[in-house]
């Protein structure tokens, strides 16, 4: 894989999914983070070779419902996964966000099996 687009309000957070991805041997050149989903979008746009995207749900400004409804308008599916990281494990927003165009969740707190097990279809 090589980016990666981390989007969620707490840098702490952003560090603990690299050191998670890490941890779960998947491969990744670059990463690049984002506060929001407004500074998600502008990073895709400047970003567009970025071939995944881990968003956290809850987040000011542009939140992760809002910020994937915003990206399906020019990105596929199949064009780029989008996995949402949530402490909201099946739970309303994490079903509207699957309907807008998640690929798939993890929920917090997360090991490096489950990001291994939500990520592998899209890993190579």
């Amino acid at each position: 894989m090589n980016k990666v687009l981390i989007v969620d309000d707490s840098s702490t957070m952003r560090k603990i999914i690299q050191r998670v991805l890490r941890q779960a041997d998947i491969a990744v050149d670059n990463v690049i983070e984002a506060a929001n989903g407004v500074e998600g979008l502008a990073a895709l746009e400047s970003n567009p070779d970025i071939g995944l995207v881990l968003s956290d749900v809850n987040m000011p400004e542009m939140n992760g419902i809002d910020f994937v409804r915003n990206l399906r308008t020019t990105r596929t599916k199949e064009a780029l996964p989008v996995i949402m990281v949530t402490t909201e494990g099946g739970g309303e927003m994490v079903n509207t966000a699957m309907e807008l165009g998640a690929n798939g969740y993890v929920c917090k707190p997360f090991t490096p099996e489950s990001i291994r097990s939500a990520l592998e279809p899209f890993v190579s």
